[in-house]
């Protein structure tokens, strides 16, 4: 999980070089890589690339664009920590958009461990100029497309090749990449082409590590070292961006963390109770 969240934080890093690319342009090459990945991958498995959920497969694609459009925006805007950490809000609108789509439940105090996450952000916008409402605005509908995305995963469940799913979002991701350049277009030149290919390298690796983990550990002792992430992001930022935080600044990212964690592990030891009384 550690080299999940290092790859994912390093393919933050290699978007945020490259800020004069339009992020649709960015998404196009990325999803294009990964694609090229995906297909390999399901050759191997010897699974169906097209699945038989395409309404929900289509949709998930979707959402997942929307939101890493809007994700590598904020990066290209916004200090690469505060980027990250607006985004760490998914696992809320994953478990709020679940009530509806999922019919899941929320109890009480879930709300407050979420109240606490969003306060975090609003702590963030308030006491870094670098962050405008607008920006702020940006990354949580980005988030909110993320939670969007999560809950289409897994209704999927057992239904379709994990492959797959990843597939259609890959590929969505690249063809609606490449529409958009026929509106807005900038030549990479130099090191542009090596940072666009570690981007689709970096997403691709974190994506599989992150797979292995989930399916060898815990989902909550997985979630906790994934915001480790921040942590990298305050870090790459300082050193290769020059951008500094202020205590308060961290003090949201760390209220965000908090507050998330808490939701996280407070489900677990409800599902530990639950699964323990049907057991008993």
């Amino acid at each position: 999980m550690f080299l999940s969240t290092l790859s994912f934080a390093l393919a933050n890093v290699f978007v945020k070089q490259l800020t004069h690319i339009p992020a649709m342009e960015i998404v196009f090459f990325r999803c294009s890589i990964a694609t090229v990945f995906c297909f390999i991958g399901l050759r191997q498995a010897k699974a169906d690339w097209i699945g038989s959920n395409r309404t929900l497969l289509l949709l998930r694609g979707l959402f997942g664009t929307t939101a890493l459009y809007l994700f590598f925006v904020t990066l290209h805007n916004i200090p690469l920590a505060s980027a990250v950490t607006i985004q760490y809000l998914s696992p809320i609108f994953t478990a709020v958009i679940g009530i509806v789509i999922l019919k899941e439940k929320v109890r009480p105090l879930q709300w407050a461990f979420y109240t606490m996450a969003f306060a975090g952000v609003l702590l963030v916008q308030r006491f870094d100029p670098r962050v405008s409402w607008y920006f702020l605005l940006i990354g949580v509908i980005s988030a909110f497309g993320s939670g969007m995305a999560y809950n289409l995963v897994r209704s999927l469940k057992g239904k379709e090749h994990p492959l797959t799913v990843v597939l259609h979002f890959q590929l969505i991701g690249a063809i609606a990449g490449f529409v958009s350049l026929f509106f807005e277009w900038r030549m990479p030149s130099g090191w542009d082409w090596i940072f666009l290919l570690m981007i689709g390298i970096f997403s691709q690796l974190g994506q599989i590590f992150l797979t292995n983990a989930l399916q060898k550990e815990a989902v909550a002792g997985v979630a906790i070292v994934n915001y480790s992430g921040i942590l990298y992001s305050v870090i790459f930022g300082w050193f290769i961006f020059g951008e500094m935080q202020s205590l308060l600044s961290v003090s949201g990212m760390s209220l965000v963390v908090l507050g998330v964690l808490l939701s996280i592990l407070y489900t677990r030891r409800l599902d530990l109770k639950k699964l323990e009384s049907t057991v008993g």
